[in-house]
């Protein structure tokens, strides 16, 4: 069980869970795949598995993409540069034994609508519950796969993408996956944490913001009138998913499911800020009859890459290698991951 306290990876958290990670598979197999995702859309994914024999099947992982035009790799057009998240965490895996399903969300890369819908249709689109449908959808397809083990998966959603699995896992019910890792994933309600944000990076614009989003609770609506520098962050839209996403709270969802969970997040993330961003769920955990774990790894951003320092967003270079080793050790040790040389 879980309190307040946290974990913090050192020297000994690394040596521990590093015996868990050996698995060496013959190499990794990449297939792309085209899928139905909710309301009939079609959904563009990679599914990467590790080769370990003919026969022996092994577990595996959704992982899902976080905020805006985020794709299946992890990178964002907004972000000047490579991140490659979500590739390198399926990556991690498929060298622990573990296969991983990633995907373009709706209306993003591979997933991308090639018409061009009004905004009455694209509300309609891109609701909430379609992204969380999509998650159910993808790991449908994830089982569907004969080398996959369908009774030893999982989902992993990285930042709002963790608000995703969370509610995924609570609409699935008994087809819900037996593991949930949530990275840099939010304890609060995500209008609460826009809020701050915007108040650290645009104070000037605080009062604007906190007009939009009044408005976006009563109506659903995105007000015409906004500062252009909102115009990612409240797009014309996403009224309807983002009044949904502002009325869902993270942690109380979580305190009504029952799988295990594994929450990673990095001492340096300036997004979602520990402690207070995530410490509802830290309670949750603790409070739940169900395993949990948290790993705080210091010197670590909100993509979960190591920085340098103060200046360095974090955006590049490897995952964290105690982010890795926690992850995969986890799994693993969850999922019964097996390889053979």
């Amino acid at each position: 069980m879980i309190g307040r306290r946290t974990l913090v990876a050192g020297a000994g958290t690394l040596a521990a869970t590093a015996a868990h990670a050996q698995y060496f598979p013959r190499g990794l197999e990449e297939r792309q795949l085209r899928f139905a995702g909710s309301g009939g859309a079609t959904l563009a994914g990679t599914l990467l598995l590790p080769r370990i024999s003919e026969i022996q099947k092994v577990p595996g992982v959704v992982l899902v993409a976080g905020s805006g035009p985020t794709d299946r790799d992890g990178n964002n057009p907004l972000i000047p540069m490579r991140v490659d998240l979500l590739k390198e965490i399926a990556q991690a895996l498929g060298h622990a034994g573990i296969a991983s399903l990633r995907y373009d969300k709706r209306g993003i890369g591979g997933s991308a609508i090639h018409e061009r819908p009004s905004v009455e249709s694209q509300q309609n689109y891109f609701a909430w519950d379609r992204f969380v449908d999509d998650v159910e959808a993808a790991h449908a397809e994830l089982v569907r796969h004969d080398q996959v083990k369908p009774y030893a998966t999982a989902l992993l959603g990285h930042s709002e993408g963790g608000m995703l699995a969370i509610a995924a896992t609570m609409a699935m019910g008994k087809r819900r996956p037996y593991g949930l890792v949530l990275a840099s994933t939010p304890g609060r309600p995500l209008g609460d944490i826009v809020r701050e944000q915007i108040a650290r990076s645009l104070p000037e614009l605080s009062a604007s913001a906190e007009r939009i989003m009044d408005s976006i609770r009563r109506t659903g609506r995105v007000p015409p009138d906004g500062p252009p520098a909102f115009r990612s962050i409240f797009p014309a839209y996403a009224g309807a998913f983002l009044q949904a996403a502002f009325a869902f709270d993270p942690a109380a969802t979580l305190a009504r499911t029952d799988c295990p969970c594994l929450l990673l997040h990095g001492g340096a993330d300036i997004q979602v800020v520990p402690p207070d961003d995530i410490q509802p769920l830290i309670d949750t955990l603790g409070r739940r009859n169900a395993p949990g774990e948290v790993l705080i790894a210091p010197k670590v951003s909100h993509n979960l890459k190591l920085v340098s320092g103060p200046g360095d967003p974090g955006f590049a270079g490897p995952l964290a290698p105690a982010i890795a080793i926690k992850l995969t050790g986890w799994l693993v040790h969850l999922l019964g991951a097996r390889s053979v040389l």
